[in-house]
């Protein structure tokens, strides 16, 4: 199942083992026990500190369980984690073996204070698809967090191998975290964000914390592309550099393949987030995560600019540049947002395989939303494109492809009205034909909204000057319409918006500040 190059690599990182681990597995006679079973034999005799056994009791078969030999097992994967899923399998091994987790200290410290609840346990189940791309940063922190505190307990469940589960929970987009029993969250969260929902006070001691700090001399709101450039052309010019992010990485966490990176010939979102966060730490800044910018105060005559954020915090800079990104655009019809994981999804590649032999809509088609109706057409039953003009905006090349699938349609001139479901899940939709003006509904299980991004400008109404779109109206330089303001990236102006063209605005940003800072002090 492994190939030779893999095992190898694997064979190298559980050298990293301090502690003896077990892999506990729950088999029955199903063939995907026997796959599982191959995998694991596989992976024990990579290293003596692994011990396999098969006389676990997990009522979900098949599964297996990672953990310390006399230890009840507090990590378990029910299905295969392969595809993006392997990596939190390793990691799994390395944790519970005592290998540190790339989480900070104070996380660290965090997480192990955490008391069990009335119930006796944080039981959280995280049921996943191996294409999606999301799904591995929420099972790498509850198991990170199940394998530093006993409270914890943490189960991947692998959608496509439980569907019964699936089914019988109304599960209709992944990541899909419960606890307790209960619905958790859905989609992206990083260690931290669980903890901030888990333990009530964080967000004011955050808050109170961040309000301490001194005055930075460059303050980077935003932690993607644009923002990881202005902070690291900052810090490399010594002086006092911090980055106010509400997740580190930004748009780039969500995107799956990156092809068009020059010099790079392919990689992954996350990937490249965890090298430019690698990359902005060498130089010391002050990353704060889970913050949240909610307005701008101008500072004057000479004062600093004030950032508030929704937690209560504020920093202080004496020049800020904005690099907040953009979010998916919505299409603000009735029922879009009732049924949002429930039928209404914005990720193809993540909630895809949960719509398998269904009938689905995507919205939008441009590039991503051909692409979208691409995809998708390789695993559910039909798969309609509606297009609010009278023409495709996509690249020829992929419309081509989609016309030539025989269970995929375009409707063009097509502005989606409603979005209707039964009160659990989506049952269709409905649109008006502007070249007629008649009302015509579809009844199908899942809609993909593919229509493009909106800038996260809304903080910024009141204090900057905004273009009709929304977007930040800045110079040649970066500044925006406040001196000692500037921003990059897909919340700004600037035409095309990219990764690279994201790093070259925030390195851009951060000359133009610095040279502010440099004539404030001249003058």
């Amino acid at each position: 199942m492994l190939e030779p190059s893999l095992k190898e690599q694997l064979r190298a990182y559980l050298e990293n083992l301090v502690f003896p681990v077990e892999i506990v597995a729950s088999l029955d006679e199903s063939d995907n026990a026997r796959e599982m079973q191959g995998l694991l034999e596989e992976i024990a005799p990579l290293s003596e500190k692994v011990r396999l056994r098969f006389d676990g009791e997990n009522a979900r078969r098949p599964s297996f369980s990672v953990a310390r030999p006399g230890e009840k097992p507090r990590l378990h994967f029910a299905g295969l984690p392969m595809g993006h899923e392997f990596t939190s399998l390793v990691l799994a091994l390395l944790h519970v073996g005592g290998h540190p987790p790339r989480l900070s200290e104070e996380t660290q410290a965090q997480i192990r204070a955490i008391q069990p609840p009335k119930e006796g346990s944080f039981r959280f189940e995280t049921f996943v698809s191996l294409s999606c791309h999301n799904c591995p940063d929420v099972v790498q922190a509850l198991n990170t967090m199940a394998a530093l505190n006993p409270a914890f307990e943490a189960t991947m469940i692998e959608g496509g191998m439980f569907q019964k589960e699936i089914e019988e929970r109304n599960i209709m987009g992944v990541p899909a975290v419960y606890l307790n029993g209960e619905l958790f969250a859905s989609g992206r969260m990083s260690a931290e964000e669980i903890l901030a929902r888990l333990d009530t006070g964080a967000e004011a001691r955050a808050a109170e914390k961040i309000s301490q700090k001194d005055v930075f001399d460059v303050l980077v709101v935003g932690g993607g592309p644009a923002g990881s450039a202005a902070a690291i052309y900052a810090a490399r010019k010594g002086i006092r550099v911090g980055v106010a992010a509400e997740r580190f990485g930004g748009q780039i966490l969500d995107t799956l393949a990156i092809e068009n990176f020059i010099s790079v010939k392919e990689t992954e979102g996350p990937r490249l987030a965890a090298a430019l966060e690698e990359h902005v730490r060498v130089y010391g800044v002050d990353i704060m995560n889970q913050q949240k910018a909610a307005r701008l105060v101008p500072g004057e005559n000479g004062a600093p600019h004030i950032v508030r954020f929704s937690s209560g915090g504020e920093l202080k800079g004496k020049t800020v540049i904005v690099a907040t990104g953009a979010r998916w655009r919505e299409m603000g019809v009735p029922g879009e947002t009732e049924y949002r994981a429930r039928g209404v999804a914005y990720c193809p590649h993540c909630d895809g395989p949960l719509f398998k032999g269904k009938r689905v809509a995507v919205i939008g088609g441009g590039n991503s939303g051909v692409e979208a109706a691409i995809d998708l057409a390789g695993v559910v039953a039909h798969v309609t494109l509606l297009e609010f003009g009278d023409a495709l905006r996509a690249d020829a090349v992929l419309q081509e492809k989609l016309a030539s699938l025989s269970n995929a349609a375009v409707i063009k001139q097509a502005q989606t009205t409603e979005v209707h479901g039964d009160g659990q899940r989506v049952t269709g939709l409905s649109y008006r034909d502007r070249a007629s003006g008649e009302t015509r509904r579809l009844d199908l299980e899942g809609v993909f909204v593919q229509i493009g991004l909106l800038p996260s400008t809304d903080w910024l109404k009141d204090t900057l000057t905004l273009a009709p779109n929304g977007e930040i109206v800045i110079d040649a330089r970066g500044q925006t319409s406040l001196p000692g303001v500037f921003a990059a990236g897909d919340c700004s102006s600037v035409p095309y918006k990219q990764i690279i063209i994201a790093m070259g605005e925030g390195a851009k940003a951060s000359l133009s500040a610095f040279d502010y800072l440099t004539r404030q002090k001249a003058a």
